[in-house]
This record gives structure tokens, C-alpha cells and sequence, in this order.
């Protein structure tokens, strides 16, 4: 081109920025012999929605800094954009502040900018100024506004608040109904949840999977079978995301059936293979102890991820199986995957099952020495299992004392359960007992076994002085629970039930 002049340089940049070519649209932007705020905004806008955030800001504070070239709106809708991105909310009030400062508060005749600020604000949980902005902005607050606003209340626990807007703006889509019920189900209120799904005058499959969801974190399995099957009844495809949640449920409940079925529908379904439901399939199958068919799925997977690693590292680790799964860590470290803290927990938990002392000492060491992961309390307390598994319980004393900080109640509770694989330990129990009771006063197991180990020692001064405490402090041990399916649904038991009428009729 022979003659180039400051739109033909902006529109090049712009183009670059929006195929993703950020790095050649900055090379442009720097050989630009002449800018205007067009051009800066549209390298920051370019910025902002790639992910360079602080990149963005950057470039704002030095456009500041050229005093004849002043922000427009369009800069500070990708500036708002930026300082979400950067997760700091100070910095969305200085963004707010700049708005003023350059007088642009007033001229927002789209709503745009209004928008912007209402929902980083939201995001951040600064409500009273969202609240304020769009009260101040009602004509040009549409419903993308309204639900930002509702997502505001809801993260930051202002349910009731969230209701009240919902109830009075004039325009709801599904965005703003499936936002209420999972606000609801998050805080466990499923009735409230279920009215709003029921009276939605147009559900889609977020609505559906956000319901299914829901019932699930709330434990209520069999309901969330059963929309999953009315879902199918009225017509509405599952997305990935509903037969992920199934999955976790059918795991959850050792429900092989039901993990079946879902994979059976996927078959029919789906067309192409998805990584995310191959790691669903994996973990499902594993929780419901079809160990063969967990690995069949993982061997036919056309790639695998982290995810798909360690799925199949915890379900034979589950299973214990150590072989297996030293074999699967092995040919992930072939492949090229580099592991993380749950890798560890998982070949950690195999050697503590199988009784692999010296290999798991050598993998602990690892972490750190080799790949660079600091071990968390979980794998402190597989170590403290792995010692108190093979009979070394005064190493695993030693190894809690010489850890780098100071044990908690996680640490203590592992050591304490340590000694109960082998006898005449008693004073190392009565010691992780004690410091047990100091950090969690109303544990049940650590006043058991302390009220075990004075009447086995003669102590029965102290034993009946502890066991006054517990009637006391109300310390009551949690019962076993187990349960099996019946008729689609689960039946539970827990210890010292009353055995129902029924039982004899299940048991045949």
C-alpha cells in the first residue's frame, strides 16, 4: 500500500488482535508513526480480551502519560474487562475514579460502560456500588446488568437480596432463573430451588444440568436420577456437563447400574470421544469397584491428560493395587506428564496398602527433590499410615515430630489411628490423643481410644472422669453407615439400628 495513515494501522492491528496474533499486532502498534486514542484503545482492548491483562493496564498508564491523547469509552469498557481479569478489586474503583475524572460518567448513551463497571463490581462483591451505578443507570441497565447484579448477591451470600431483584426487574431470562436455583442449592434450600424450576417458563439444558447438579451436591441421588430421566422425557438433549454430574453421583453411590446406563446413552449419543466424560467414566467405574472396566476405558483413550492419569492411579490405588499402580505412574512419567500433589497421594496411599516402606520413601522424597511439589498435610498423614501399617510406629512418632510445621489435628488423628494397626503403642496413643483432644475437643475416636487405653492400664479414675466429659461436652462417635440399592432406590443402615420389617424380605 502506498500510502498508510492511522486507520489503516489501527485496522491491522485490530485484525491481528482479534485473530489472537497479539505479539504482531504490538510489533505494528510500536512501528506506528502517529497514534490516536483509537489506536491505544484498540491495542488495549486487544490485550484485555487475550488475556493480557496486565499488559493492558500497562499500556493505559502509558497512553496517560502522552498529554493529548485522552480515553474514550470504548477504553475503559476493555480497561473493566482488564482489572477482572487481574482479580484486584482496588483497582476497579480507581478504573470507576478515571471514568469520572475524564467526564465520561454521563456521556454512556448505549450503557455500555455502565454495564461494565456494574458487573466487575458484582464480581467483586463491592455490591453497594453495583447497586448504586445501576440504580442510577436504570434505563440503560438491560438484563445482562440484572444478572449480574443477581450473581453479585448470590456469591457473596445475599440470597434473600437476590430474590428481591429477581422478583421486581421487569425482564428475566434464563440466565437469571438458573442463577436463583443454583444460589439455592448452593445453601442446600432444594424446595426453593425446585418452585423456581418448575415455574421457568422455558428450560434448557443448563437449567436441567444446574438442577440435576444441585440435587447431587445435596446428596439427593435418586431425585437427581429421576429428573435426569424426565430431562430425557421432555425432549431436552444432556449436555456433557449432565452426564459429568451422573457420573459423580453413580461414584458417589457405588450405583454401577446407574453408571451403565448413562454410559450406554453416551454410546447411542455421542458421536465423537470427550476427554472430560472419559475422566468421569474412569473415576465412576473405579468408585464402584469395576476396577477391569475403568482401565478398559483408560486404555482406549486417543489422548489423555493429568486428569486421565490420575484417575487411574487413585482407582488402583483404591483398590490396592500397588503393582498397578506404580506401572500406570511409570508409563505417565513415559509419556511425557508431569505429576502433581494428587499423582503422590494416590501411589503414596498404594505402598501404604501394600506395605512398601522403603518405595515410599523414596517417591516422598521425590516430590520435592525431583519435581518441585511440596508435599501438603495429606501426604504427610499416607506417610504416617504407610509406617503405621508396616509396624514402624515409633518412626512414624519421630517423623511427626521432625515435620516442618507444627501438626495439626489432621496429622495427629493419622498418628493416633497409626497405632491401632499393632499392639504396645500405648503411650504413643496416649500422647497423639492427647494433643488430638487439644486442637478438636469434641472428637469422638481420640476420647475412645484414650477412655480404651486407661481401662486397659488400671486408670479407671481418669477413664470415668473422661467418659463424664464426653456426656458433658455431648461427644458422641459417628455411626458406620452402609447402604444398597432396592427397587431405584437407596436404602441406608446405619450402626445400631433397628432392624426394619423389611430387611428379611431384602436379604433373600
Amino acid at each position: 500500500m502506498e500510502e498508510r495513515n492511522v486507520v489503516t494501522w489501527t485496522s491491522m492491528i485490530s485484525g491481528y488482535c482479534r485473530a489472537g496474533e497479539v505479539e504482531e499486532g504490538y510489533c505494528l502498534f510500536r512501528r506506528m508513526p502517529e497514534k490516536n486514542v483509537v489506536s491505544w484503545t484498540a491495542m488495549i482492548g486487544g490485550f484485555a480480551w487475550n488475556g493480557f491483562h496486565k499488559e493492558s493496564l500497562l499500556l493505559f498508564i502509558e497512553m496517560k502519560g502522552i498529554c493529548d491523547v485522552r480515553p474514550n469509552r470504548e477504553t475503559f469498557i476493555s480497561l473493566a474487562y482488564a482489572c477482572a481479569g487481574m482479580g484486584f478489586p482496588h483497582l476497579v474503583k480507581q478504573l470507576h475514579a478515571q471514568v469520572i475524572v475524564n467526564g465520561l460518567e454521563h456521556d454512556d448513551f448505549d450503557g455500555r460502560l455502565s454495564r461494565s463497571l456494574i458487573q466487575i463490581y458484582s464480581l467483586f462483591g463491592i455490591i453497594d456500588f453495583a447497586n448504586w451505578i445501576f440504580n442510577k443507570n436504570g434505563n440503560n441497565c438491560n438484563v445482562q446488568s440484572c444478572n449480574s447484579m443477581i450473581n453479585g448477591y448470590i456469591r457473596f451470600g445475599r440470597l434473600e437480596e437476590a430474590q428481591n431483584l429477581f422478583d421486581t426487574v421487569p425482564v428475566r431470562d434464563e440466565i437469571s432463573w438458573t442463577s436463583m436455583i443454583d444460589g439455592y442449592l448452593s445453601v442446600g434450600q432444594v424446595s426453593n430451588a425446585y418452585y423456581l424450576f418448575h415455574n421457568m417458563p422455558d428450560r434448557d439444558a443448563v437449567a436441567w444440568t444446574a438442577m440435576i447438579s444441585g440435587l447431587v451436591q445435596n446428596e439427593l441421588f435418586v431425585e437427581a436420577t429421576y429428573l435426569f430421566m424426565e430431562m430425557r422425557a421432555h425432549g431436552v438433549p444432556p449436555l456433557n456437563a449432565t452426564f459429568s454430574v451422573l457420573f459423580g453421583a453413580a461414584g458417589a453411590t457405588a450405583n454401577i447400574d446407574l453408571g451403565r446406563q448413562i454410559h450406554c446413552v453416551i454410546m447411542k449419543t455421542e458421536s465423537e470421544s470427550d476427554l472430560i466424560l472419559e475422566n468421569c467414566l474412569i473415576s465412576m467405574y473405579a468408585k464402584c469397584g469395576v476396577i477391569d472396566n475403568a482401565y478398559n476405558v483408560f486404555s482406549n483413550m486417543v489422548s489423555r491428560d493429568l486428569v486421565s492419569w490420575n484417575s487411574m492411579v487413585m482407582g488402583f490405588s483404591h483398590h490396592g493395587l500397588a503393582n498397578e499402580t506404580l506401572k500406570v505412574f511409570e508409563s505417565m512419567l513415559e509419556s511425557g506428564t508431569h505429576p502433581n500433589s494428587v499423582t503422590f497421594l494416590g501411589i503414596l496411599s498404594a505402598c501404604s496398602h501394600a506395605g512398601l516402606v522403603s518405595r515410599g520413601w523414596e517417591l516422598f522424597n521425590a516430590m520435592f527433590d525431583v519435581y518441585k511439589i511440596e508435599p501438603g498435610p495429606e501426604h504427610y498423614v499416607s506417610m504416617i499410615n504407610l509406617l503405621g501399617r508396616a509396624g514402624k510406629i515409633k518412626e512414624a512418632e519421630e517423623f511427626v515430630l521432625r515435620l516442618p510445621f507444627e501438626p495439626d489435628h489432621r496429622i495427629w488423628g493419622a498418628l493416633l489411628g497409626a497405632c491401632g494397626f499393632c499392639e504396645g503403642n500405648a503411650a504413643i496413643a496416649e500422647h497423639a490423643a492427647k494433643r488430638l483432644l487439644e486442637l478438636d475437643p469434641l472428637n469422638a475416636p481420640a476420647h475412645v481410644v484414650l477412655c480404651n487405653i486407661y481401662a486397659a492400664s488400671g486408670r479407671h479414675v481418669e477413664e470415668h472422669k473422661l467418659r463424664k466429659d464426653m456426656g458433658v461436652k455431648g461427644v458422641r462417635k459417628v455411626p458406620g453407615c452402609s447402604w444398597l440399592m432396592r427397587n431405584g432406590g437407596i436404602q441406608m443402615f446405619l450402626s445400631g439400628d433397628k432392624i426394619p420389617a423389611q430387611v428379611a424380605e431384602i436379604l433373600l
